[in-house]
Formats: C-alpha cells, sequence, structure tokens
C-alpha cells in the first residue's frame, strides 16, 4: 500500500473507485486500522460514485508509530494534570496533510467511533476542506451523554495478551462483547486475526485514547458547523450508547440521524445499505 508524509507521521492508506470522482476519506477509531473498513462496504461506497480513501492514523496500523512520545498516565490526563502526547486536533491536522498530499481540495469525511470525533473537529476547524460530514458511534464529549456498560469500559484499558493465539482469543471476546450479535466467532476471528498479523500498536492505541479523553466537549462548537452532516449511531452499541449519536445530531444543526437497531459498535454487514444510501444522500446534500 502507498503511503504519504501528514505532519509528523507518514501515513499508510489505500483506494476503492475512480480517482476522477469526489474523494470520501474513511477515518477509523480507537487502536483500528483501515482493515477495520471491510473492503466490500469501501466497494458499496465507491459504486455511490466516490473516490473512497481509508487510512491507518498515526500510531496505528502501518502508519508511523509515535514510540518517542511517552505512555501517558490515563487517569493524570482525565484530571487535567497531565497533557496527552497529541490530541484531537492534531489527529484531525493529519486528516488534512492527507488530502493535501494527495491533491484534494475538498473531501467527505466519514469517521467512525474515535474517527467520529476526528471528523468532528474537521468540521470545527477545517470547515472549507469538507464536503460533508458522517459521524458513526461517536459522541460529542460531554461526559453526560454516550456511556459505556463498565465491562465495555474496561476494554478499553485492558492490554491484550502479547502471545499470537491468546491475543486472537482476547480480540474475538473483546469483539463479541462490543460488536453486534449478527457476527459470527468466525467472522470476529477473521478480523481479530487479520489486525494482529497486520501490525500492533498497543502503546499507540494508549496514546489515542489519551487524545479522546483529554480532549474537551464539542457540543457549543458544533453549533456552528455548516455542513451536510449525518450522525449514524447502533442502538445496541454497548461502549458508546446511542445517546452520544442523539447528543451529536442535536448540536449540528440540519442534522440527519440514523439509528440502526441491533447495531453494537461495529459496522455489521446488514447495515451497510443503510449506511451507504444515508452516506451517499448527505454528500449530495453539498
Amino acid at each position: 500500500m502507498p503511503r504519504v508524509k501528514a505532519g509528523v507521521a507518514e501515513l499508510e492508506y489505500d483506494e476503492f473507485g475512480d480517482a476522477a470522482d469526489p474523494a470520501l476519506v474513511l477515518v477509523t477509531g480507537l487502536g483500528s486500522q483501515l482493515i477495520d473498513w471491510p473492503e466490500e462496504f469501501c466497494r458499496q461506497l465507491a459504486g455511490q460514485g466516490f473516490r473512497v480513501i481509508r487510512y491507518d492514523n498515526r500510531d496505528s496500523g502501518l502508519s508511523t508509530s509515535l514510540d518517542h512520545l511517552p505512555v501517558p498516565d490515563l487517569g493524570a490526563v482525565l484530571s487535567g494534570t497531565q497533557s496527552p502526547p497529541y490530541t484531537l486536533s492534531d489527529l484531525a491536522g493529519d486528516t488534512i496533510g492527507l488530502l493535501d498530499a494527495l491533491g484534494i481540495d475538498r473531501a467527505h469525511v466519514v469517521g467512525a467511533s474515535m474517527g467520529g470525533m476526528i471528523v468532528q473537529t474537521l468540521a470545527i476547524e477545517h470547515p472549507d476542506r469538507l464536503r460533508s460530514v458522517t459521524s458513526i458511534m461517536s459522541t460529542t464529549g460531554d461526559p453526560a451523554v454516550g456511556h459505556s456498560r463498565p465491562e465495555a469500559a474496561a476494554t478499553l484499558t485492558t492490554p491484550a495478551p502479547p502471545e499470537r493465539e491468546d491475543a486472537i482469543e482476547y480480540l474475538v471476546t473483546l469483539l463479541r462483547l462490543i460488536g453486534s450479535a449478527e457476527m459470527t466467532d468466525d467472522d470476529l476471528r477473521a478480523r481479530a486475526t487479520a489486525g494482529y498479523d497486520r501490525a500492533r500498536q498497543p502503546a499507540g492505541m494508549a496514546r489515542q485514547l489519551a487524545a479522546v479523553v483529554g480532549g474537551s466537549d464539542r457540543t457549543a462548537a458544533l453549533r456552528g458547523v455548516n455542513l451536510p452532516t449525518l450522525v449514524v449511531h447502533g442502538e445496541a452499541d454497548p461502549l458508546l450508547d446511542v445517546s452520544g449519536g442523539r447528543a451529536t445530531a442535536a448540536a449540528v444543526p440540519g442534522a440527519e440521524l440514523v439509528t440502526v437497531p441491533g447495531m453494537g459498535h461495529d459496522l455489521p454487514p446488514s447495515a451497510w445499505p443503510t449506511i451507504v444510501s444515508a452516506i451517499a444522500r448527505t454528500a449530495a446534500r453539498s
């Protein structure tokens, strides 16, 4: 896969569709990799007339590991006594760096989970570079919404074991805990195996999590967003409950909210037609 220099990081990315079509950039979540945007989902988006670009965030997948930065004390970051190694604004800046490197003036952006927080930040800080915004299974940063069930929250700070088979089984258990009921164990094991074998950056995930917990409430700033905006959230999401999506849609003037029954903190295939058509509908508003 190709790589581009974007600020402090080199970002690994790939593309689907016609390069002459409007760009649509997929921004992934905490500790996730570009392969967590399923290829068939990307092809369906490309079939709607988009140049689809997915990439690894800094400190994940095959993009640059910023291991010269410390592993943060999350409690200290949450209390405000320690700054995170980098911020959601820095991660949003990486997306702008990707657009610059690819010669893209403006793009549709779609983010999932932490990626939703990044695209919200893009809409606030770089609206002139965007055509439309889609925030999936995310939240505004308001601590009153987007709550996690205790057992789901614990997965964020519990490291996977180092040995391959143990780590894969751990990841299957985690994905089952936070994901949609329709996903089979074979589906989850294939995803966990692909992610483990492609790249592991546990310290990077901790730095990304510090950027999330060290972020501010974006609600007031989102009220100033003047871009076609879609918010998608699973009604069965145990990691960031649906109140996070509802609050995001309520904050952005004119935003469309789509809630998906049975969808957890993942992208189950049964939801793809709904999500893809909603993204295309939102893009058409631009």
